[in-house]
């Protein structure tokens, strides 16, 4: 049954259903200190977080922190990193980033987004994931499953990731930032697939402007 909503009130119908099938909203990498989960976000671009996963289980049995990440030399990291997409060019970006770390932050993560994105192969995405899941800090994140689903959804205009950003924090009440961000990318993975959504399926069709135009 399809239900009229505006943009507000399709935001609030949302979390109920996302709260109710995806109860336990959170990042897929599997880190325990926000130098990992910065290293494993550098690695997860265009690579899936399984991977990356098993990549970063090995690498940072010894190497989980700027120092001793640098005792490897570009081609040693390389080699343990090899098995994911585009790996020499995020060896070099993870290198010069714990050198920056320890040159400009004393070893430590910064806590922002001005100062995140000073470091190497650190994006505005990259940023966000951070600060949303190492800091707690209000973030919104926009990966490919974010923007295709929120478009969809009808949340956004799928114009750009900027603008999809900027059109999901404004539709979203912040304290669901973090949360939301989870939801869309759990949906995109378990429905709303980029080739095949399975919408006869989807707990949301009702509400689904792709569905529903």
């Amino acid at each position: 049954m399809t239900e009229k909503l505006n943009k507000e009130e399709k935001v609030e119908k949302l979390i109920e259903l996302f709260s109710k099938h995806y109860p336990e909203p959170g990042t897929a990498l599997n880190f325990s200190t926000p130098f990992e989960l910065l290293i494993a976000t550098i690695l997860s671009a265009q690579t899936t977080d399984i991977q990356v996963n098993k990549v970063t289980e090995d690498l940072f049995e010894k190497y989980n922190t700027p120092g001793s990440m640098l005792q490897l030399s570009q081609k040693e990291l390389e080699n343990k990193i090899n098995s994911i997409g585009l790996f020499r060019n995020k060896a070099k970006y993870i290198l010069k980033t714990c050198k920056i770390l320890l040159n400009d932050f004393e070893g430590e993560v910064p806590k922002t987004r001005k100062e995140l994105m000073q470091l190497s192969g650190v994006g505005r995405k990259t940023a966000n994931v951070v600060l949303a899941n190492a800091f707690f800090k209000a973030a919104f994140p926009v990966d490919t499953h974010v923007f295709r689903v929120s478009a969809r959804l009808g949340l956004s205009s799928g114009e750009n990731v900027k603008r999809t950003e900027e059109e999901l924090t404004d539709l979203i009440p912040k304290k669901y930032w973090i949360d939301f961000h989870h939801w869309l990318i759990d949906h995109g993975r378990a429905v709303c697939k980029a080739q095949n959504p399975d919408c006869e399926n989807c707990f949301a069709s009702g509400i689904c402007s792709y569905y529903n135009n």
